[in-house]
């Protein structure tokens, strides 16, 4: 059997943290890459220092600031962000109304891919705008796709401001529509996030049925209202698939 290089291991490692889909242990590791328990325990080491994967508060091993800072930057590259664009452009025109793609980074959600409605009343959320997760369609939707571990950790660990009256900030109401919401695969924001503001994002996936990102419509209840962003539903599932066979031809 030829010798595997550290490198190979190392980026062996990366690789399984990132696709799991709930975080691993260096037993788990050691046992699915063939890696000696001292040389598994001895690299997930250096990669902690060097912020490539971290240690969550149970002790698995999950992908690092790095590594979630380089997936935002190859989802932003020039050539695949146009072609989301041109999906975006086309859906805009069937709905008329505001429709995006955010990310989660960090504890925020990142606006990457932005259409604006030709509509003159308009809410403006420029791309690189980061908001909160538990009170934005796109933001809830990511929560509702976490292990109830992971989803627990990160809820006791966001602010939980009340940005308006619809705003939820308890966490059991809060865990109750992140529940309803893996079960739809719709997530919604009822004036939670802006007053006068209503939302619907569905999710963006992988081949693996991951979810990578929430493509969201949303516009001010002056003009629509909550039911009527829900009744676009099948035309943002229309356009997810679109950019999701984006993804597929970069997975290839």
């Amino acid at each position: 059997m030829p010798k595997v290089s550290s490198i190979t291991r190392v980026l062996q490692i990366i690789e399984a943290v990132s696709y799991a889909p709930t975080p691993m242990t260096p037993l788990e590791l050691a046992q699915q890459l063939d890696i000696p328990k001292p040389t598994i325990h001895r690299l997930i080491q250096q990669l902690v220092d060097e912020g490539f994967v971290a240690v969550d508060i149970s002790g698995g091993i999950i992908a690092g600031k790095r590594v979630r800072n380089l997936s935002v930057e190859l989802w932003q590259q020039r050539q695949f962000s146009s072609e989301r664009q041109v999906i975006l452009q086309q859906l805009v025109r069937d709905v008329k109304e505001t429709c995006g793609i955010g990310v989660p980074h960090n504890m925020d959600i990142v606006y990457s891919n932005r259409a604006q409605t030709e509509l003159p009343l308009q809410i403006y959320l420029p791309v690189g705008a980061k908001s909160p997760m538990w009170c934005t369609a796109t933001g809830k939707l990511y929560l509702s796709q976490l292990s109830p571990r992971s989803r627990d950790k990160m809820l006791n660990n966001l602010p939980l401001d009340k940005f308006t009256k619809n705003t939820i900030v308890d966490i059991a109401a809060l865990n109750a529509e992140l529940d309803k919401t893996a079960l739809t695969g719709i997530s919604t924001d009822n004036e939670e996030f802006i007053s006068e503001m209503v939302a619907v994002a569905v999710p963006i996936v992988d081949k693996k049925n991951r979810y990578l990102a929430s493509l969201y419509v949303h516009g001010p209840t002056v003009r629509v209202s909550l039911e009527d962003l829900l009744g676009m539903v099948p035309r943002l599932r229309e356009a997810a698939e679109d950019i999701q066979e984006l993804v597929y031809e970069l997975q290839k």
